[in-house]
């Protein structure tokens, strides 16, 4: 099974604002199914707001890096598990039912967090969410994508991809407006309930998807589903292709040796096109992640009160601005795919990730010389640095004057608040959505499913490192030296990704197959016109 993002032209675009236009179900169908991109979006956003409130309302969260961490990552780690769970579960028991399923844990989880009494309990309500975020973001572009006539599919998958980022930017929007709430971060976290309420009452509304039924051998039923789905005299012709695709699709399944994962892996990997797939599928999507971008996702307000703005309702304020731009970069990256290409678009994109990194680092460096030294003395003079331990806070507060717990008043501030939105500029159109196009169009037909698992594993495994150890290495090593390490890693991921993806722009998949598995491949030789045709 595919997930990730699946591109779509603008000729495309125009046919699904038409053809929806006339068929409302169809976009019934599409938006509630996208709702789960949304709360994908939503749930991996909001607690980059929200735990700044958390740090303040519970002194072991404000003292402990490592418990900050977990409440964050905990998430990611039910993510990884909720994606293997879906997989097993769409194919059992279906596509709606999994989504039914995975609004039942976003609300339970939103709930739980909402009334927390205490941090462990927090992290328990994440781990919920994190299981619907798994279970959601496979499932909902699949049922979509399954919904939805031949000829808009692409652009209704891609609007699914458009909903987890504008539903990230949403929860800046929601953060923003509760700051000044009693209960702050309990309203942040619980009013994501509500939408997976509403989506849970449409879905059950809506039907199941119709290949799964035709699969199931319930073809009767599918067939009803496609004669609300396409115009009556394209009714038969669907049924008969899609008769024919489930048909290729187990005769292909049938060509590999055992029905389960390790025994498909297995006999792939002594393919060298399955070999060299995988590695560029895996390896893309690992750097997809060690480059930082959810360093900056989950802990944006963090780094922007590191960068010298105190107050919880201006970092919150600023950091809207990486998350619109986040938007902004998946709009951008439709149009210019199939264009600029997948590998070249990979590459530059990299290449305005390490500047960025590296003019970070010299701006924290720069804030970090030019802070004030921390004093032990109890003079609470304006721009004194004062031992976490002390009671200046209270009296910084009772003076009315700002109380920096993260980081210093800086001069250097604005650079850093540039710095974060020419990332997200850089990492958006090209490593945040090009890395899931390649992976679903390097992969031979009959491997493509295990393949594509094994590669949506390893970019949650490398979000869960990431999350987990950012605001400690900020700890141990500062926060200079910890986006310079990013910085390096880039650099590295450049190297990787010149010498193992090759590029699949225009390449029938077939052709894909013939590339890989040619004695003379390089992945950075490019291809003559002949080799293509």
């Amino acid at each position: 099974m595919e997930g990730g993002v699946q591109k779509a032209d603008k000729t495309e675009f125009k046919e699904c604002f038409s053809l929806t236009w006339k068929h409302p179900y169809i976009l019934r169908l599409a938006f509630s199914a996208g709702i789960g991109g949304l709360l994908f979006g939503y749930d991996t956003g909001v607690i980059s707001g929200a735990l700044l409130y958390i740090r303040d309302d519970f002194q072991q969260v404000e003292r402990s890096t490592i418990l900050q961490e977990t409440i964050v990552s905990m998430a990611v780690a039910g993510a990884i598990v909720g994606a293997a769970f879906g997989g097993w579960m769409n194919d059992r028991f279906g596509r709606r039912p999994s989504i039914l399923f995975a609004d039942l844990l976003f609300f339970v989880g939103a709930i739980v967090m909402a009334v927390a009494p205490i941090p462990a309990i927090i992290i328990v309500g994440r781990i919920f969410v994190g299981l619907g975020v798994g279970m959601a973001s496979m499932t909902s572009p699949l049922y979509i994508s399954e919904a939805s006539p031949a000829k808009i599919r692409g652009a209704l998958v891609s609007t699914n991809g458009l909903l987890i980022t504008g539903g990230q930017f949403l929860s800046y929007l929601i953060n923003l407006a509760f700051t000044r709430t009693a209960g702050t971060w309990r309203w942040m976290l619980g009013v994501a309930g509500l939408p997976a309420f509403v989506q849970f009452i449409l879905m059950l509304m809506l039907p199941e998807s119709p290949r799964w039924l035709f699969r199931k051998d319930r073809k009767e039923e599918a067939a009803e589903i496609l004669r609300k789905i396409y115009p009556s005299h394209e009714v038969e012709k669907e049924i008969e292709a899609l008769r024919l695709s489930i048909e290729a699709e187990i005769a292909d399944e049938g060509s590999v040796d055992g029905h389960g994962t390790f025994s498909k892996l297995k006999k792939g990997m002594g393919s060298i096109v399955v070999r060299r797939g995988l590695l560029a599928g895996v390896l893309v999507q690992v750097a997809q992640q060690f480059v930082g971008i959810n360093t900056v996702m989950y802990y944006s307000p963090t780094i922007v009160q590191l960068a010298g703005y105190a107050s919880n309702s201006t970092a919150l304020a600023l950091s809207l601005i990486t998350s619109g731009l986040n938007a902004v970069g998946s709009i951008v990256s439709i149009f210019f795919v199939d264009r600029a290409g997948r590998r070249r678009l990979l590459l530059f994109s990299l290449i305005g990730i390490i500047t960025c990194l590296a003019l970070l680092s010299g701006v924290f460096f720069g804030v970090a010389s030019h802070s004030p030294a921390v004093e032990l003395s109890s003079q609470l003079l304006p721009g004194t640095c004062l031992t976490s331990e002390s009671a200046g806070k209270e009296f910084c507060q009772a003076a009315s004057r700002e109380w920096y717990t993260r980081g210093c008043p800086s001069n250097f501030g604005w650079l850093a608040l540039i710095g974060l939105g020419a990332y997200i500029i850089s990492y958006s159109p090209g490593m945040g959505t090009v890395p899931w196009i390649v992976n679903s169009e390097i992969y031979p037909l009959r491997y493509r499913g295990v393949c594509g698992g094994v590669a949506a594993v390893a970019n949650w495994v490398s979000n869960l490192i990431v999350t987990q150890t950012f605001l400690s290495l900020t700890e141990a090593l500062g926060t200079a030296p910890t986006f310079l390490l990013f910085c390096c890693v880039s650099v590295v991921a450049f190297v990787v990704i010149f010498l193992v993806v090759p590029e699949t722009k225009g390449l029938p998949f077939e052709e894909v197959e013939t590339m890989l598995e040619s004695k003379s491949y390089r992945a950075w030789k490019k291809r003559s016109v002949q080799a293509q045709s």
